[in-house]
């Protein structure tokens, strides 16, 4: 008798067919600093990505830290940046994807969503246009308004309800929602807004990217619960400057094989390379990739009973097949960190 574990393949390839682009998602998918290893994303899922996603990004200065990242990665990777040996311009990217390139509209939609209702006037005009077809994800970036946005009680009005809307009326695109970049001289309200964004995502299963996330910590894994969106960090709400993690990691190790050079409006370049990384995770995870092992099974961010309960009722629903030739059983061999 041959007994193969085959529940957590089943719901293996089960979860990658319902992660595809538009389709209604059974978890959330929740892209922060704990998906920032550009080396984790394997070549086939680079190139899925390149073949089937069609991308709309809207932004204005602080958002344009994601596109900036990704035009300098394209360099670092084909110069062996973090041991990458990938085909040269395996990250080329570009509005039309010509050339075997991402195909990402970068500006596709004027202003940014901290505009309302301009930012959803903007996408609808955008999608409606015939040359604009083949569009199957829209992401829309902050500026500097969602501390206002909560602190005037208009977080859901004009942000979350019409994304939300948007979703409903173009059930084929994936729209990707995104925390705003953290703001030490607003810090409450910065926080109380993103903490709102990240658990509406997880509760009702959106795409999120966590920009205030990633913006926390450095590649190291070090926490710094009082940043500023220069990547400056403070010793407490009121308290005084401690340093600027970025500069910091970037002094301590090698230009053009641990990080590189690249415009990060209002920052560091080191905070674009992070965005960039979890930029490619997010296209590689939206074409079909599962992601990187991990404890994390229902994709949240967090690795809590929730994930336990999935592992659980994975054991409990394994099927044993039973194969007409006899044979020998097969193997089954199977913090965040404070400164």
């Amino acid at each position: 008798m041959t007994r193969r574990r085959i529940g957590l393949a089943f719901l293996v390839v089960l979860g990658a067919g319902l992660s595809a682009v538009g389709a209604t998602r059974p978890t959330p998918l929740i892209i922060d600093h704990t998906c920032t290893d550009i080396t984790a994303i394997p070549a086939d899922a680079l190139l899925r990505a390149k073949e089937v996603l069609h991308i709309a990004y809207g932004h204005t200065s602080h958002g344009s830290q994601v596109t900036t990242g990704m035009d300098g990665l394209v360099a670092f990777a084909d110069g062996g940046g973090k041991g990458l040996q990938h085909p040269r311009g395996m990250f080329a990217w570009n509005n039309g994807g010509s050339g075997g390139a991402l195909d990402l509209h970068d500006y596709a939609m004027g202003g940014d969503v901290g505009y309302y209702p301009d930012w959803v006037n903007n996408t609808r005009s955008y999608l409606a246009a015939g040359s604009h077809a083949d569009v199957n994800v829209v992401m829309w970036s902050w500026c500097g308004q969602v501390d206002s946005k909560y602190a005037a009680g208009r977080l859901f009005s004009e942000y979350l309800t019409p994304m939300s809307q948007l979703e409903q009326e173009y059930p084929e695109i994936t729209f990707v929602y995104m925390t705003g970049h953290v703001d030490h001289a607003d810090d409450s309200n910065n926080k109380a807004a993103n903490q709102i964004i990240r658990d509406y995502c997880r509760t009702y299963n959106k795409v999120l990217f966590d920009f205030a996330d990633i913006e926390s910590f450095d590649p190291d894994g070090n926490y710094y619960p009082f940043p500023h969106d220069s990547c400056d960090y403070y010793s407490a709400l009121n308290g005084s400057r401690q340093g600027n993690w970025a500069t910091e990691w970037q002094n301590s190790h090698v230009q053009g094989v641990d990080w590189y050079s690249c415009s990060a409006a209002h920052s560091q370049a080191l905070n674009a390379n992070q965005k960039a990384y979890a930029a490619w995770w997010l296209w590689a995870r939206l074409a079909g990739w599962p992601g990187a092992a991990s404890a994390d099974l229902n994709g949240d961010g967090r690795v809590d009973a929730m994930d336990l309960a999935i592992l659980s009722q994975q054991w409990l629903t394994e099927i044993e097949v039973t194969t007409p030739a006899e044979a020998e059983p097969e193997d089954d061999t199977t913090t965040r960190r404070q400164r």
